[in-house]
């Protein structure tokens, strides 16, 4: 069944979008977007990857946090902080926005985050709180203390977050014609509904297909059944895919004008990992490399198609990824 044409209201025109790219350009560089020809050999098909583990962070997230602290500036002129709970990317966009504006950033991860993501929104000026066992408990703990201490708090999904993270699609989709498809992995969901938003506002007809960990199912299991569906954990090495609950306002986008979402293994995301080191000398973290793995299990599929997967970051702490080198899954 093709589902792909969005019925929602359109977040932004493209219009807007556009003004989104100029912010967003005053500030980095467009991200690129490459064929590698061992990726295609490897997939049997023509592929391109969008790179956003070349943005200031090493990750799309990035761009979210320069809209956003835009238009929070503008519209809040009293807000003295913000507060937003992480894995690691959207808390180093919103520690180097805030920081940026003359902002507090208070951020919250939980407990056995990763070092590295730690360290860098350390470095880019959050304040850092470790706060329960997964991603969703953080949030709500950091939703809480925003209430509490006047902050204002950035939440996982919201318009002008979405709107700076649609920048990478409009790049991609206005420099690289004739996309049949477009892999892009769903933590709480800003990426794909950037993906599907930018595409319906440029009148184009690609299919955009999510990707989850079997292990954090939460946007495929709303997705078929047509409704919110939470899981009882998230426990992936992929973190920026390690989500308990969904997020309605992202579901609206992708049950609607995502045509599939499909899962796939802790196992198959480090393979691609390491496809990507052999093939291309990138680094990609666990959901960054999760288009390209679920694009080598639909292989057969997609013969003869032209397609591109997301490589939304490459943020992985040093032991992990040297496991991955070595064979290994962490």
């Amino acid at each position: 069944m093709i589902r792909h044409m969005s019925k929602t209201l359109p977040l932004f025109n493209k219009t807007e979008l556009e003004h989104a790219a100029q912010l967003i350009r005053s500030q980095m560089l467009p991200t690129p977007q490459y064929v590698w020809p061992l990726i295609n050999e490897a997939v049997g098909t023509e592929v391109w990857v969008k790179h956003e583990n070349h943005t200031p962070t090493g990750a799309f997230k990035v761009r979210g946090g320069i809209t956003f602290m835009d238009w929070l500036v503008r519209e809040h002129p009293g807000v003295r902080g913000i507060c937003t709970a992480t894995r690691g990317n959207h808390g180093q966009s919103q520690a180097r926005a805030a920081t940026a504006a003359g902002l507090s950033a208070k951020v919250y991860v939980p407990h056995g985050n990763s070092k590295e993501k730690n360290a860098a929104m350390r470095a880019f000026g959050a304040e850092l709180i470790e706060f329960g066992d997964d991603f969703d408990t953080a949030r709500t703990e950091a939703m809480r203390v925003a209430e509490e201490e006047g902050l204002m708090i950035v939440p996982p999904f919201h318009r002008e977050l979405v709107r700076g993270v649609a920048t990478y699609a409009y790049e991609l989709f206005t420099r690289v014609s004739d996309l049949e498809t477009v892999y892009v992995p769903i933590g709480c969901g800003s990426g794909i509904s950037g993906l599907i938003t930018t595409r319906d506002a440029l009148g184009l007809k690609t299919r955009i297909v999510g990707v989850v960990s079997d292990e954090a199912q939460t946007a495929k299991l709303s997705f078929d059944a047509g409704q919110l569906l939470e899981t009882e954990s998230a426990d992936t090495f992929a973190d920026g895919m390690a989500v308990r609950v969904p997020v309605a306002e992202a579901f609206e986008i992708y049950s609607k004008g995502a045509e599939r979402i499909v899962t796939v293994t802790d196992d198959e995301v480090a393979e691609a990992m390491r496809l990507y080191f052999r093939s291309t000398h990138n680094i990609a973290e666990g959901a960054g490399a999760a288009s390209l793995a679920a694009l080598m299990q639909e292989r057969d599929r997609m013969q003869g198609r032209k397609v591109a997967v997301i490589l939304t970051g490459g943020n992985i702490d040093t032991d992990w990824y040297s496991k991955v080198l070595r064979g290994e899954t962490p």
